[in-house]
């Protein structure tokens, strides 16, 4: 696997230099900027493969740096912030990051998140190559075609509302989804009252697609934030 162009957007030097020489000594090509401006400037012009990006920046907040990349690229967003409160996070998936790492990181962490986005991109560039109507993750099939399930070659006996909710997971896989995100969705709604709803029809699918349902391998909980399917092996 090639490793991916990076984009850092930090203005903190100690942090900055702590990315890069990470970077650097595992063969990843990179940008370092330390302003929201020259961010989305640099973004538009190198096209990076991920970006990696500060909430905290000294010319405008980095949620609104997300939302204005997210008008034109679909670059993969990995936020390194301070702010660990889940509001923030919440507002920054919302606008549309990726992932959300929180400082202080170890750099194993920072280097497990950038293999499971390239992962990611890797599979969606080979399905969109396929152009397969049918979606494979492990022993979980989708066809979106004729619209059921299978496990281990058994069909899923899923309702509407489990299957929209798998389907949406499956369509972003690798992805952390918020509440709100997913309640509008499946819903068509912001009102936050059907996070209860989707709480419980959660909790039955994983009941059918989990061999262990409070060791989930294939959904993953972010508490008071939201879900996110795994990538499993083959």
């Amino acid at each position: 696997m090639n490793k991916a162009g990076i984009l850092v957007v930090e203005d903190d030097k100690a942090i900055k230099n702590l990315i890069a020489t990470t970077l650097e000594l595992h063969g990843y090509r990179y940008i370092c900027c330390d302003k929201g401006e020259l961010g989305i400037l640099t973004a538009a012009s190198q096209r990076p493969d991920i970006i990696l990006l500060d909430l905290g920046l000294p010319d405008m907040d980095g949620v609104e740096v997300i939302k204005k990349v997210r008008s034109w690229s679909s670059a993969p967003i990995i936020v390194i912030s301070a702010r660990s409160e889940d509001n923030d996070k919440i507002e920054a998936l919302d606008a549309g990051a990726d992932d959300y790492l929180t400082k202080p990181f170890s750099v194993d962490e920072l280097l497990a998140r950038l293999r499971s986005t390239q992962r990611r991109l890797s599979y969606m560039q080979t399905q969109a190559e396929r152009q397969s109507p049918v979606f494979t993750n492990g022993e979980l099939s989708i066809d979106f075609a004729a619209g059921y399930a299978t496990l281990e070659g058994k069909e899923l006996h899923l309702t509407p509302y489990e299957y929209k909710l798998l389907s949406l997971l499956a369509q972003n896989m690798g992805k952390v989804l918020t509440h709100s995100f997913i309640v509008r969705e499946i819903w068509g709604t912001t009102w936050d009252g059907e996070v209860a709803s989707l709480r419980v029809f959660m909790a039955s699918l994983r009941k059918k697609i989990e061999k262990n349902p409070s060791h989930p391998q294939y959904i993953q909980t972010h508490v008071g934030v939201g879900y996110r399917m795994l990538r499993r092996e083959e």
